[in-house]
C-alpha cells in the first residue's frame, strides 16, 4: 500500500499539517485545533505521519498507530535542515513532511509502560541534581563565614553539626535554623531518590528483558531499565553496531576529497543512556577482577578513555544481541558473522 505522507507540527493548542494530495497534486497546508486533531485522522485512509520527537509526540504517535496509521518520529536536529525561509508553523510542517520522506533512523515509539519507566529516570535525575545543588549551595554559604569542608557528602554530614554549633555563637538564630533546614532537606531528597530506585527495582524484576541484560558486567539497575525503555523494539535496529551508533558511541568524522578524519565520539542519541553505559564500562575497568582478554589487549595499545568508550560500545552491541535474539548472556560467547 502506498501511504500519503503528512507532516505534522504539533503544539500546545494548534497543530499544523502539510501534505500533497495524491490525486490532484494540490499542496495542502491546514491548521487544526487540538480537539479536532485525532478526529481528522480517524476519517482518513492510512497515512505515513511525520512528527518531531518533542513533548507530547509519543502520546500522539501511540494514538495514531491505534488508528492504523504509520508514524515516523524524527529528532528536531534532523528536521531543521529542511526548514526553508522564515521559521513558522507552515514552514515547520513542510520541513517535517520533507524529512519524513528521507531515509533516516526514526525515534522509537514507546509504550506507556516504557515511557513511565523513563519518567521515573528523569525524576530521579532531577532530584540528584537538586541534591548536588543543595550541597554546593550549603557549602558555599558556610564558606562565607570561614567554614570550609571537603566536597564529599560524608565529610559534609560529619562536619556540619560542629560548624553550626560554632556559628550559632556569633550569627543570628534565624540563619542557623535555615542552614539546618537546608541540611535536613538532603535527607528528604535521599529518601525520594531511594524510593524511585526501589520502584525501578520492582519493575526490573518483572521485566524479562531487563533481567536478561542485567547479567552483563557494567549493566546495573539504572542502565538496564533505561536502555530497555529507550530502545523500544530491538529489531528496529539492523545490528548491534547500528544501535551503538544510534547512541553516539562511535567516532564522528569529517573529510573531503576522499580523505576522512575520525574525531571523538559523535554524542548523538540519548545522552542519559550513553552516560550510563560509559559509567558502567568505567566501573568494569576499575573494579572487575577479570575484565577479560579483550580489555587486556586494548590496555596495551589505547588510552584509558578510549578503552572506556570502546567497552561501552561493546556493551551496547551485547545488549542488542541479547534482546534481539532472545539469548541469555554468555561470558565466553564468540559472535560469528554470517556469509
Amino acid at each position: 500500500m502506498k501511504y500519503t505522507t503528512v507532516g505534522v507540527d504539533i503544539a500546545k493548542s494548534v497543530f499544523q499539517l502539510h501534505w500533497v494530495d495524491a490525486e490532484t497534486g494540490e499542496i495542502v497546508s491546514r491548521q487544526l485545533k487540538r480537539a479536532l486533531f485525532l478526529e481528522h485522522f480517524a476519517n482518513r485512509a492510512p497515512c505515513l505521519i511525520g512528527m518531531e520527537a518533542c513533548g507530547g509526540a509519543q502520546h500522539w504517535a501511540r494514538r495514531l498507530i491505534e488508528m492504523g496509521h504509520q508514524v515516523k518520529l524524527m529528532p528536531a536536529k534532523f528536521v531543521k535542515a529542511f526548514v526553508i525561509g522564515n521559521k513558522n508553523d507552515p514552514a515547520d510542517a513542510r520541513a517535517i513532511w520533507m524529512a519524513a520522506q528521507m531515509p533516516s533512523k526514526a525515534v522509537a515509539v514507546k509504550t506507556e509502560a516504557q515511557q513511565a519507566v523513563l519518567a521515573l529516570h528523569r525524576m530521579r535525575q532531577q532530584k540528584v541534581k537538586f541534591r548536588t545543588a543543595q550541597m554546593n549551595g550549603l557549602r558555599g554559604l558556610l564558606t562565607e563565614y570561614g567554614e570550609v569542608m571537603s566536597k564529599s557528602r560524608a565529610a559534609l554530614d560529619k562536619a556540619i553539626p560542629a560548624v553550626l554549633a560554632r556559628l550559632a555563637e556569633r550569627l543570628p538564630a534565624m540563619l542557623i535554623e535555615s542552614l539546618r533546614e537546608m541540611w535536613n532537606d538532603l535527607e528528604r531528597l535521599d529518601k525520594q531518590i531511594a524510593d524511585i530506585e526501589r520502584r525501578l527495582q520492582t519493575w526490573m524484576k518483572e521485566d524479562k528483558a531487563c533481567h536478561a541484560i542485567a547479567a552483563i558486567p557494567g549493566v546495573g539497575l539504572l542502565t538496564a531499565t533505561a536502555v530497555v525503555s529507550t530502545m523500544g523494539d530491538p529489531k528496529a535496529f539492523k545490528s548491534g553496531r547500528e544501535f551503538a551508533a544510534w547512541l553516539g558511541l562511535v567516532p564522528g568524522q569529517t573529510g573531503t576529497g576522499g580523505k576522512i578524519q575520525l574525531l571523538g565520539i559523535s554524542k548523538r542519541g540519548d545522552t542519559y543512556v550513553r552516560t550510563l553505559l560509559i559509567h558502567g564500562a568505567r566501573s568494569v575497568l576499575f573494579h572487575a577482577k577479570e575484565p577479560g582478554p579483550w580489555v587486556e589487549q586494548m590496555k596495551k595499545r589505547r588510552p584509558p578513555n578510549v578503552i572506556t568508550v570502546a567497552l561501552a560500545n561493546k556493551m551496547a552491541r551485547t545488549i542488542w544481541a541479547i534482546l534481539a535474539h532472545g539469548r541469555p548472556y554468555q561470558k565466553e560467547h564468540v559472535s560469528t558473522r554470517l556469509a
